[in-house]
């Protein structure tokens, strides 16, 4: 082996282990979260997910913690008879004039698609039951500041 055929193997060999390299940094972000902001409120949406996941879709949940917004749930996909596990979580907004929560569904082990339809069937379930998303209120007006009278006990 010659030269030339041992460079073509060093280099062969060092793009097949950059290849492999780069799809292990891309198959990281494979297995993003699902979102969706509700606008109606924690205690609403907690309990529509929960009715979901247990009544309408029969899935077993394994554990929840409404406190902490998180249900584990066994999810059954209509495609297999497999189940496979699932997390829904509530996040409530730091704005404390909004009362919108971030629903975040994974499930691991299927595609995305299983997880946007999860999150499209709580917000229609939300607009069944509970109308059209609540108006946003406006932010509070700044407090006025009212005129210096003055240092007190000033000579007029």
């Amino acid at each position: 082996m010659g030269w030339g055929s041992s460079k073509a193997a060093f280099f062969g060999g060092l793009s097949g282990l950059l290849a492999a390299a780069a799809i292990a940094a891309t198959t990281a972000g494979a297995s993003a979260k699902s979102t969706y902001e509700s606008p109606y409120g924690y205690d609403r949406t907690w309990n529509a997910a929960l009715r979901l996941v247990r009544v309408d879709n029969g899935w077993k949940v394994t554990e929840k913690d409404a406190n902490n917004g998180y249900l584990l749930f066994e999810y059954a996909s209509p495609e297999s008879a497999k189940t496979s596990a699932g997390s829904l979580e509530l996040v409530r907004s730091r704005d404390v004039d909004s009362s919108n929560v971030s629903v975040l569904v994974q499930l691991p082990q299927m595609p995305h698609y299983h997880e946007q339809v999860i999150l499209d069937a709580l917000a229609s379930k939300m607009r069944r039951e509970y109308g059209d998303a609540p108006e946003r209120r406006p932010p509070a007006p700044p407090p006025k500041e009212l005129p210096d009278g003055g240092a007190p006990g000033g000579d007029d």
